[in-house]
């Protein structure tokens, strides 16, 4: 287990380094949703309700989740790197569980502006929306990045990974807008919960066959 752990910290830290040093994922997903949200801002009336205001928050984070899956594998891509690491002595994975918490941390950073500018620009924020979010994060990532695998061993994986993409996160969408705009959002996050558990073992447990195709 503590080899484990070592792996999946330093297949995480190679990734988020490669971020830093490339500066090429974040600007991009903190440029898209912050256009998004503007471009909402301005194109909904302002009688328009708290229930489209979410739905149109939710909408942005899939979106801003589906651009930084297009780009989880590009380092990999390069050079046939993503088959040196199938080779290493290693839980293969480890490799989907440290490509799964780098999508996370862009996306946590990319929703640390989003939520503040969806608070100035729509409605408060609750701790619920919050929670939310959070809980999608996971179920986003874990699903995304298995994914996000399969589709970048395909030529076409600009167009194959939002086919495989969207019909699995419309439950996270749902629950998400739920926990937002429901008076008790307790069982939306408790299915979000659910969803993060199941699929994250699924997930888990399918991607060493992925990687090996």
């Amino acid at each position: 287990m503590t080899a484990y752990a070592s792996d999946v910290a330093a297949l995480t830290r190679k990734d988020l380094l490669l971020e830093l040093r490339s500066r090429d994922t974040l600007p991009s997903l903190l440029l898209f949703v912050v256009s998004a949200l503007v471009v909402f801002h301005f194109a909904l009336p302002a009688s328009s309700s708290r229930l489209a205001a979410g739905g149109l928050l939710w909408v942005a984070i899939v979106f801003t989740a589906l651009l930084a899956l297009g780009r989880a594998f590009v380092a990999e891509r390069a050079e046939r790197v993503l088959d040196g690491l199938v080779l290493a002595p290693c839980d293969r994975s480890a490799i989907w569980l440290a490509k799964g918490i780098s999508v996370a941390v862009f996306l946590a950073v990319a929703e640390a502006i989003a939520v503040p500018a969806f608070a100035l620009f729509f409605a408060p924020v609750t701790w619920a929306m919050i929670g939310a979010i959070a809980l999608a994060d996971v179920g986003i990532a874990a699903v995304g990045t298995l994914l996000a695998a399969m589709a970048a061993a395909s030529r076409a994986r600009e167009l194959l990974l939002p086919l495989l993409f969207l019909p699995p996160v419309i439950p996270l969408v749902v629950g998400g807008v739920g926990a937002t705009v429901a008076e008790d959002p307790g069982r939306y996050l408790a299915f979000l919960a659910l969803y993060d558990l199941l699929f994250a073992i699924l997930s888990w447990a399918s991607f060493e066959y992925v990687v090996t195709e």
